[in-house]
């Protein structure tokens, strides 16, 4: 489907501040940033960011109206300011799925909806799968399913359109250990020493941050110069890509069923190389019921305009669509 003709709001909503934040330890190594912004009584939405190991950033709260909605923006194990940054100790799919789960607790949320691109999109369909109670709905970006093709298309067939971009990829390694990339950045971006990991993470995140945008120039929220948060990106994707997104063959297909009676919008730029708009399809025809929404002039990053228009249109219609309600009453939907 195209953009939609009549955008209910193509802007994000203006700036804000947390009401309130903190740190859950969720085991006896990983300690999670979260933070809650907008309505208090609103209806919860919680953020999946991307990477995974990419983090959140403050302007992540400028996809929903601040009136309506009680925005849960969390860093995942080893990202943003969660500690310890880049740990990719029990750094798990089936670990972040239980912190989620450990989050909605630990705030008193009865349901939410979830909203996730890219990496994050993987993790709301498992968190979605794994409790479909807990979800209103889903608003989707950038869909990666974790599947070994789709790691090969990042580590090889992105030089079809970005050659130079993965030239530079490549040539950080030396020329032996070229036939296998993500063996021997894995090695390097795991070493303990700083003169190998730094470089690697320089180098593996400049490569996603070049391939990320139809036009050069736009900056999403990751340090791509190789401080502490590129290696956490780059160390826990690499750690991910390693262990195949510690999901299951056939995964989600076999399981989508659990939450196909639920509200979703996938949102997917049309140049979208990271996360190419194919694998969007195959979800959308595993899921008819869902809205997909294509935008015409966009690549992956949530911060291109075509794609952040879209994404505040499906949380504004979202809005419109399932909650005309009194928010007087005495106890709101989204609390039972």
């Amino acid at each position: 489907m195209p953009r939609s003709e009549n955008p209910l709001r193509s802007e994000l909503f203006a700036d804000i501040v947390p009401y309130a934040s903190g740190m859950l330890a969720v085991d006896r190594r990983h300690t999670l940033y979260w933070e809650q912004s907008g309505n208090p009584d609103g209806v919860p939405v919680v953020f999946l960011h991307g990477g995974p190991g990419a983090g959140s950033a403050p302007v992540h709260r400028r996809f929903f109206d601040p009136s309506f909605y009680r925005i849960i923006i969390f860093d995942q194990r080893g990202a943003g300011r969660s500690l310890p940054l880049g740990d990719i100790t029990d750094n798990t799919t089936a670990a972040l799925v239980d912190d989620l789960e450990r989050l909605r607790q630990h705030l008193g949320v009865q349901r939410w909806l979830v909203f996730g691109g890219s990496w994050g999109s993987t993790l709301a369909l498992a968190y979605g799968q794994r409790h479909p109670d807990r979800c209103l709905g889903f608003i989707l970006r950038g869909i990666f399913l974790g599947r070994d093709s789709e790691v090969q298309w990042f580590l090889h067939g992105m030089k079809v359109v970005f050659p130079e971009a993965w030239r530079d990829f490549v040539g950080h390694l030396p020329p032996a250990e070229r036939s296998d990339i993500l063996a021997n950045y894995y090695r390097r971006l795991t070493d303990p020493d700083p003169t190998r990991h730094q470089p690697a993470a320089r180098a593996w995140s400049r490569y996603e941050a070049a391939c990320s945008t139809l036009y050069p120039g736009a900056k999403g929220p990751l340090d791509a110069e190789g401080g502490g948060f590129a290696l956490a990106l780059s160390r826990i994707e690499a750690h991910y890509f390693v262990n195949r997104i510690f999901l299951p063959e056939g995964w989600p297909w076999k399981d989508l069923d659990r939450i196909r009676h639920l509200p979703c919008t996938i949102v997917q730029g049309r140049y979208d190389v990271v996360c190419p708009p194919v694998t969007a399809d195959e979800l959308r025809q595993a899921w008819p019921e869902a809205n997909c929404v294509i935008v015409p002039d966009a690549g992956h990053s949530a911060l291109e305009p075509g794609i952040r228009a879209a994404l505040v249109n499906a949380t504004e219609s979202f809005r419109l669509s399932h909650y005309s309600v009194d928010l007087f009453a005495p106890r709101f939907p989204w609390q039972e």
